[in-house]
């Protein structure tokens, strides 16, 4: 099951006909496995990477890290006041940290001041929030373990002898 995990993780195009070669499974068996990690809520779903940088889209969504300090609520932690962060459409992804700030948020929005607007609106002003930090991403060279720009090839002719 592990080993199947890590296959579709790196590539979840890879059929389960490749997959029960790899691992000298059936491909049924193979079948089988995944739709019992897709029942349980292992596998949430399945995504494509897209390199906009390539797309060049001028659309393209804006994203930040936001760095949250926030005040625990007594007898709910740090869960309570996550839910009610991440239900926002604007937050992408939250996590929990250790360290100087206790929450990280990936904010997506369609320009510099939508994002603005979020933490100065909705973010900064919630109880139990104490301070955020946003940095915008520039540029992305790699994601999920992939690399967004392949390297460059010289242009230089090889010579032979």
């Amino acid at each position: 099951m592990k080993e199947i995990l890590e296959i579709l993780e790196k590539d979840a195009r890879t059929t389960p006909e490749d997959i029960a070669k790899m691992l000298n499974m059936t491909p049924r068996a193979v079948k089988s496995v995944i739709n019992k990690l897709e029942k349980e809520n292992v596998i949430l779903k399945y995504k494509t990477i897209i390199n906009r940088e390539v797309v060049r889209d001028e659309h393209a969504d804006v994203r930040a890290l936001i760095e949250v300090k926030v005040a625990p609520q007594k007898n709910l932690g740090f869960d309570r006041l996550a839910e009610r962060i991440y239900q926002f459409p604007e937050v992408a992804s939250c996590y929990l940290m250790s360290g100087t700030y206790d929450l990280l948020l990936v904010v997506e929005g369609k320009d510099i001041h939508t994002v603005a607007r979020f933490v100065s609106e909705k973010l900064a002003p919630m109880e139990h929030v104490r301070g955020t930090v946003t940095h915008f991403i520039l540029k992305k060279y790699k994601e999920g373990g992939d690399i967004l720009k392949p390297p460059e090839r010289s242009k230089r002719p090889a010579i032979s002898l």
